[in-house]
């Protein structure tokens, strides 16, 4: 199974408050990795270390086989990565054509137009808000822009903090749903800190359950999901097994 990010011994935080400890870990290409924990347990911190948005103390971070430990978040976007913070992520007082010309400025102006295109053919709703403010969306909208925003750029893997966050669960399944078109159509790697767990899980191809900065499980979310102790103690959540009918 090929990997596309590896950690080592990650211990991370914001300068002198440490969040993560010894993490070590690995990102597998073409697949979704679920991360799910209590509120606190370093799930955003740990994508935000990746994006260079942290306070490294030390550890190791590699993308593609190569080191990136250290780069900064423009460098790392370059690169491939895509990362999408809960909160944020697109411009409120811009139209959403502005929006994606916003984030298309480093391309060529036809590619640039090209790309624009093809996602507003992918995210075909974005349509029918073209010229209307960010601010006026519905946060499932927005997360819908702000995917439009990243995929335009072509990344190899795109980190989502909590994208379901405040969002009715009818609108939270779809922005799921349209995250596993992502990886399933576009082949896009993609690491997904989720509040809503079970969800996420049931369509996850990997689960990392963060306590305490610290890594405490991984495997399989159906693994996860059936952990009585777990799922309850830490996810809220009762288990039950997924292979009956």
């Amino acid at each position: 199974m090929s990997e596309v990010i590896k950690v080592e011994n990650l211990n991370a935080g914001y300068r002198s408050f440490q969040v993560l400890f010894d993490v070590t870990t690995n990102i597998e290409s073409k697949k979704i990795t679920v991360i799910v924990g209590p509120n606190g347990s370093g799930k955003s911190t740990f994508l935000k270390t990746i994006c260079g948005l942290t306070t490294l103390y030390s550890g190791k971070i590699f993308y593609m086989d190569k080191e990136i430990t250290g780069l900064l978040p423009h460098q790392l976007a370059k690169k491939g990565l895509a990362y999408l913070p809960q909160i944020g992520n697109v411009f409120l007082n811009l139209t959403v054509k502005e929006n994606l010309i916003m984030s298309s400025y480093t391309l060529e102006k036809n590619i640039a137009q090209e790309r624009i295109k093809e996602v507003i053919e992918y995210f075909p709703i974005l349509k029918d808000f073209w010229n209307r403010r960010a601010i006026t969306l519905s946060g499932g909208e927005r997360q819908i822009l702000a995917m439009a925003m990243a995929l335009l750029r072509k990344p190899k893997v795109m980190l989502f903090d909590e994208p379901t966050a405040n969002l009715s669960p009818k609108i939270a399944i779809q922005v799921l749903d349209e995250i596993i078109k992502l990886r399933d159509e576009y082949g896009i790697t993609v690491v997904l800190v989720e509040q809503n767990a079970r969800k996420a899980l049931e369509r996850g191809d990997k689960a990392l359950l963060f306590v305490n900065g610290r890594i405490i499980f991984e495997g399989e979310p159906k693994a996860l999901l059936n952990h009585s102790e777990l799922s309850s103690l830490y996810l809220g959540i009762k288990s039950f097994n997924l292979n009956k009918n």
